[in-house]
C-alpha cells in the first residue's frame, strides 16, 4: 500500500467520497475541474477541498485546476483502489441481508466475502453470492480468507462476546452497526454507526438550519 501523510480524520472520511465523483468525471470524460466546480458538485466548500488536497503535496495548478485522470489515479492508490479487500458480515439478520444485496465491489474494491450467522436455515446457504458459515467457523474461516476488516450487526447482547472472537481471530477493523460501543484493544478500529443517531441529527439540522448539505 502507498504510504499516506498523517491527514485529519474529517479529510480521510471524504476521500472515498472525492474517489467516486472523480469517477463518475472520469467516466464521462472530463479532463479536469476546479476545486469550485467540484464544490457545486459534491457540497464540500471549496477551500475545504483545496485543504484537504494540499495535505497529499502540489496535486493541482492555479488558473488550471485539476487534471481529473491523475487525481484519480492518485487517490486510486491513497485508498489502495487497486487491492481486493475482503470484508466479513458478522449477523444476517435484516441489515445484514441488505448489506449482502448492496454488493459493495460493485462500486469500490471492497466485497463482503463471507457472512456468519447462528440460524440454521441460513447456514450454508449463499446469498448475493456469499457463503454464510456458522459462528462456529468464524475464527477458522476469517484467518483461512485473510480477513481483516468485519461488520457487525448482531443483536447487541452478543456484540462484546462476538467482537472478542473477532480480535482473536486477526480482525483489525469493525465496522459496528449494533447501539453497544465495544471495548477493543490497541491496534483494533471501531467505527460506530448510529443509524437512529444520524437521523435525529439530519432532523435537528433540518429543524434548526434548513435543508443545508453537511459533509462530515
Amino acid at each position: 500500500m502507498t504510504e499516506q501523510p498523517k491527514i485529519p480524520r474529517a479529510t480521510a472520511k471524504r476521500l472515498p467520497i472525492y474517489f467516486r465523483y472523480l469517477t463518475f468525471l472520469n467516466d464521462a470524460g472530463t479532463e479536469r475541474i476546479s476545486s469550485s466546480e467540484l464544490s457545486d458538485a459534491i457540497k464540500f466548500d471549496a477551500a475545504t477541498i483545496r485543504r484537504d488536497f494540499s495535505y497529499f503535496g502540489a496535486l493541482g495548478k492555479r488558473g488550471y485546476g485539476y487534471d481529473v485522470k491523475a487525481l484519480l489515479d492518485f487517490f486510486s492508490k491513497v485508498l489502495d483502489q487497486d487491492s481486493l479487500i475482503n470484508v466479513a458480515l458478522i449477523g444476517v439478520g435484516h441489515l445484514g441481508q441488505a448489506l449482502l444485496n448492496f454488493n459493495f465491489h460493485q462500486s469500490s474494491n471492497m466485497r463482503i466475502a463471507a457472512a456468519f450467522d447462528v440460524n440454521p436455515e441460513r447456514i450454508g446457504h449463499v446469498l448475493s453470492g456469499v457463503p454464510i458459515y456458522s459462528m462456529d467457523d468464524l475464527q477458522e474461516q476469517i484467518r483461512v480468507q485473510r480477513i481483516n476488516i468485519a461488520i457487525l450487526t448482531v443483536p447487541q447482547e452478543v456484540a462484546q462476546d462476538i467482537t472478542d472472537e473477532l480480535i482473536k481471530a486477526g480482525i483489525k477493523g469493525i465496522l459496528n452497526f449494533t447501539p453497544v460501543r465495544v471495548t477493543v484493544p490497541a491496534g483494533v478500529r471501531v467505527q460506530n454507526v448510529d443509524l437512529t443517531n444520524e437521523l435525529q441529527t439530519l432532523i435537528y439540522f433540518i429543524d434548526n438550519y434548513g435543508s443545508i448539505t453537511t459533509g462530515n
